[in-house]
């Protein structure tokens, strides 16, 4: 048993021992092959820096010592050769790689002078389908265009007409003589002197001294009777002197007669009678005017002849003008009294009141209708009042009643208390005489004027009465007329009215006053005008301002900002090679008197002027285009549609193919005004480009202007006013209008795709950047806002598509008071343009894409960036608010892009506008 285990024991000692020397030979090994090149590598490195150059190891040697060996010779040989070939291969691959770079460059001129005439050969293809197209237009034309009649004076002699049947028998077609006005006569009008004739020392003077300060301004008046259309005379309102009585029937008859171009019998005349007081003269009346008309306040139903005598309104302000700014606001739309009357009549007034026991409402609306209407009016008026269902003001009692006819209401008081209680009503009563054979009088038009005039909807008592001028006006979009009896329904008709409808009403009173009742000009205007529109003679055309040009040097060629122009992939449409064409005007003259009557007056700005083309013309069905009536209309794909390429060939759209004019107004910026210029250069369907030069100065004499192909026209202002921005300048021959400042940068297909937009909706502002009005919690009132919106109610006008027709409106007939705010704070000239076209058309304008401001890197401070603007520019929203009476301006909560846009399409179809 021991000899085995020590067997074992003396067994596993050699094992161990040979496991220490394996494991001290590895450390040996690890030890030699990492700390002795490092030792060696640590003394060599020492012993090569401390010795000189000659005595270093490793570095080179002078001489060539260590080449002195021949293997060592061979191998330096050898390095030489390969260092030499490197350097033959680098030269080369620098040689080749300029070449290939030198080729790539042309590889893309030949792809930029491909793409070039691509668009070259497109534009050409258009231009050449144009040109095809209108020759083919005029080759099918088959309607010549019309040259003016001969014009035929009338015979001085003047046989006359074959007399009509009776006095009251006459109208237009038989007691007119239509040979002195025709369609091209321009409508001349003479007016005898009032020291002519007898009774022109009777006359009022105030109504003489208004009716001559508005003859001596009126733009038909001719100093030459043989040539005249009309011949007016006024004959009242006439002063009654105790020494001297007025003319009798008979002598005024006579003097009649004796005018000098009266002729026998009268025609072409017109006998003018203007009311200042409530109670007026009838003095025409028993008088025969032969185949004269009469245009007076009062008519007796046996006097009047319908379609021939004219109803006028009262003349309330002889000499004075009316202050717009005191005329009561619009809103809010009910006021504390729903209706008010204050009135009395002499006659079988006290006795209505004593006969009958005062009724109930509820029994007065279950009576019989007595026989005499106004007793019953009084009754129920009274009844309503007394009822509390509603604050009402009747009053048939008055302190100082006015003169007034027999059965007609009195006025009470005086004008000024009257019209304290009509700015606190939301109706106002107008009673019809009693007597239905007086089927007009100044003591009513009085009230209407008065009613009109602080924004109380009129509620006219009698549907036999005639209002001024009704068979032109529609008085049913200004007041309610009812018979008298439909008296006892009239509370629940006057409740039953919405918000909506009662400001639309008021809103259209305050244009039919504003028009024509204000002021002794809008009356005789208004008087001649119903006349003209009667015998279907267009109106005067508008004036448009005459452009003053100042001469400059176009010798600088415009090149292409590739920036600024970059449109994508496509054409955006034919640079016109003709001559640009004007948009044709005057188009609808006769059409629009005749055919237009009701539109014309009855809605801004009146039928005062003829405009060369509105924004309101009507637009053929779809189908006319291709039936007979194609002329000038550019289909897209001649009318089977399309995506981009044939989008952009040709304008399609509602209208006729047409150009714009780019309106730009400068002040002393003569290098932003050149580079804004010359990125016009290449612009599709541009006419023409006017600069409103709005500096005193005159350009430099050295500034050459850019050659863009296109007019470019500098006009001289008088003054410098943001104004002159909307002047209606004869240069601007085409419809549409960009208007655009000289530091706005736009794009070109950015400006192509707001054209395209602006031709389907004419009547609004189509622009790119927009603003809103934000109301005032706290004051009341309202700000202007230029914050990011979902909401806007503005486009500005530094880059914004409009009509002609409202460069006219804003500067010839939108109140003044608005252009002089304008002047005063030398701003606010886009927000009075956005007022103007949203109480014309009471839509909102259209915004394009979507940018809001405009960047101009390096132009001269703007006026915008003062501290002050934004004050100023909230004063003029409430003043222009104070001016209309209400707010213009409406929310519109969607900007405009192109059809495709964000579509995906075929591989064989491309979009509208790459961006856009």
């Amino acid at each position: 048993m021991q000899r085995n285990g020590g067997g074992v024991g003396a067994g596993s000692q050699p094992w161990v021992l040979r496991r220490v020397r394996l494991t001290w030979l590895s450390f040996m090994l690890f030890f030699i092959l990492v700390f002795f090149p490092l030792i060696a590598h640590y003394y060599l490195t020492t012993i090569d820096e401390a010795g000189g150059p000659d005595k270093r190891i490793f570095g080179p040697r002078p001489g060539g010592e260590l080449c002195e060996a021949k293997h060592v010779q061979d191998l330096c040989r050898i390095r030489e050769s390969v260092s030499e070939e490197l350097l033959q291969l680098e030269a080369k691959r620098q040689e080749l790689n300029g070449e290939i770079a030198r080729l790539n460059l042309r590889i893309e001129a030949c792809k930029r002078s491909i793409d070039s005439a691509k668009q070259d050969l497109l534009q050409l293809k258009n231009v050449i389908s144009q040109t095809e197209h209108s020759y083919k237009e005029l080759m099918a034309q088959n309607q010549p265009k019309l040259s003016l009649p001969v014009r035929l004076l009338p015979d001085k002699d003047d046989p006359g007409l074959p007399p009509p049947k009776s006095a009251r028998a006459c109208r237009l077609r038989s007691c007119f003589d239509y040979a002195r006005c025709p369609l091209t006569s321009g409508f001349p009008v003479y007016v005898y002197d009032t020291g002519s004739y007898p009774w022109g020392d009777y006359l009022d003077p105030l109504v003489k001294q208004a009716f001559v300060a508005s003859v001596k301004s009126n733009i038909y008046i001719t100093d030459n009777p043989s040539i005249a259309c009309l011949y007016v005379v006024l004959v009242g309102e006439l002063q009654e002197f105790p020494s001297s009585p007025l003319p009798s029937p008979s002598e005024l008859e006579k003097q009649l007669k004796a005018l000098p171009y009266w002729r026998s019998d009268g025609h072409n005349h017109l006998l003018v009678h203007l009311s200042r007081k409530s109670m007026t003269q009838n003095l025409l009346y028993n008088v025969s005017t032969g185949r004269a008309a009469v245009a007076q306040s009062t008519f007796l139903e046996q006097q009047y002849r319908e379609g021939f005598d004219l109803v006028v309104s009262p003349l309330v302000h002889a000499l004075s003008e009316p202050n717009f700014l005191e005329v009561p606001p619009q809103v809010p739309v009910k006021r504390k009294y729903l209706f008010t009357f204050q009135g009395e009549r002499v006659e079988s007034l006290r006795s209505s009141l004593q006969e009958a026991p005062p009724q109930s409402f509820e029994e007065e609306m279950e009576g019989d209708p007595p026989a005499d209407y106004d007793d019953r009016i009084i009754g129920t008026l009274k009844a309503v009042q007394d009822s509390h269902l509603d604050q009402v003001l009747v009053e048939f009692t008055c302190k100082n009643p006015r003169p007034s006819f027999a059965t007609e209401w009195a006025l009470c008081g005086e004008r000024e208390d009257r019209l304290e209680v009509l700015k606190a009503s939301t109706f106002a009563l107008v009673i019809a005489p009693g007597d239905g054979q007086l089927v007009a009088s100044a003591g009513c038009g009085m009230r209407l004027f008065e009613a009109l005039e602080v924004g109380a909807i009129p509620v006219v008592l009698g549907d036999h009465s005639k209002l001024p001028y009704h068979q032109l006006i529609r008085w049913s979009e200004a007041a309610i007329v009812v018979p008298k009896p439909r008296i006892t329904e009239l509370h629940f008709l006057l409740r039953s009215l919405s918000d909506n409808d009662l400001l639309a009403m008021r809103r259209q009173g305050r244009f039919l006053w504003e028009t024509y009742f204000s002021t002794s000009e809008n009356v005789l205007n208004t008087i001649l005008a119903s006349i003209r529109t009667s015998i279907q003679v267009p109106a005067a055309p508008i004036k448009e301002e005459p452009a003053q040009e100042i001469p400059h040097k176009a010798g600088k060629l415009a090149g292409t900002d590739a920036n600024l122009a970059d449109n994508g992939d496509l054409d955006l449409g034919p640079v016109e090679t003709e001559p640009p064409y004007a948009s044709p005007r005057f188009l609808r003259n006769f059409t629009y008197t005749a055919a237009d009557t009701y539109r014309s007056w009855n809605r801004a700005p009146g039928p005062f002027h003829l405009f060369p083309h509105t924004p309101l013309d009507p637009v053929l069905p779809s189908e006319a285009k291709f039936l007979g009536s194609g002329t000038g209309f550019r289909p897209i794909g001649g009318g089977t549609g399309g995506s981009g390429k044939e989008f952009q060939a040709a304008l399609g759209g509602n209208v006729p193919r047409e150009q714009f004019t780019v309106v730009m107004l400068t002040y002393e910026r003569e290098e932003v005004l050149m580079n804004s210029l010359e990125r016009l250069n290449g612009l599709p369907y541009l006419n023409k480009v006017v600069v409103v030069w709005n500096s005193p100065k005159p350009p430099s004499d050295d500034l050459l202007w850019p050659d863009i192909g296109l007019p470019i026209v500098v006009v001289r202002t008088e003054k410098n006013s943001l104004n002159n921005r909307f002047l209606p300048w004869d240069a601007v021959e085409t419809e549409a209008i960009l208007s655009i400042d000289d530091d706005a940068h736009l794009r070109h297909d950015e400006i192509m795709f707001g054209f395209r937009v602006w031709r389907e909706a004419r009547d609004r502002i189509v622009g790119f950047p927009g603003r809103f009005h934000a109301w005032d919690v706290n004051h009341q009132s309202w700000l202007y806002n230029s914050n990011y919106s979902c909401e806007l109610s503005m486009v500005l006008t530094g880059a914004a598509f409009f009509h002609k027709y409202y460069a006219y409106l804003y500067s010839y007939v939108m109140p003044q008071a608005i252009r002089d705010m304008v002047d005063e704070y030398i701003n606010c000239e886009d927000i009075a343009m956005n007022f103007l076209v949203s109480h014309i058309t009471r839509k909102p304008p259209i915004k394009v894409t979507s940018r809001w401001t405009f960047r101009c890197p390096g132009c001269p401070q703007a006026l915008s960036h003062d501290d002050s603007h934004f004050h100023e520019r909230h004063k003029c929203i409430n003043f222009f608010v104070k001016v209309y009476g209400y707010m213009p301006l409406l929310y519109t909560q969607f900007r405009v892009d192109s059809v495709l846009f964000k579509t995906r399409l075929p591989h064989d179809k491309t979009k509208c506008f790459k961006f856009i």
